[in-house]
């Protein structure tokens, strides 16, 4: 059984940083690629950022400078680094995984990021 377990959200100020974690309960070379996604109240879930099992990135255009994804493959943990953060960060954030071999996307729980003003 797959399981992707987020943690590192909480309440920051505008300006400010967190880091997400993403561990994964199974050697992440099984993903192909991995990313971190986010929902908003009222909004659809959006692609935040991704990396290949190669390490190739891919990131939306509103948080391109800001964050950040890596991973550590000893730990099978994927991270998010949000530096400069935004109230328009304010959400819900998600970690996602597609399976090498059954291109089967896993999905956590998610964590809150709130950023106030």
């Amino acid at each position: 059984q797959v399981q992707l377990v987020e943690s590192g959200g909480g309440l920051v100020q505008a300006g400010g940083s967190l880091r997400l974690s993403c561990a994964a309960s199974i050697n992440i070379f099984s993903f192909n690629l991995m990313g971190w996604y986010r929902q908003a109240p009222g909004k659809q879930r959006d692609l935040v950022a991704t990396q290949t099992r190669g390490g190739g990135t891919n990131y939306a255009d509103s948080v391109k400078g800001r964050f950040t994804i890596s991973r550590d493959n000893a730990k099978n943990t994927l991270y998010l680094q949000m530096n400069s953060l935004k109230p328009e960060d304010t959400a819900v954030y998600y970690c996602e995984a597609t399976s090498s071999l059954s291109s089967r996307d896993y999905w956590g729980q998610g964590t809150q990021v709130t950023v106030s003003s």
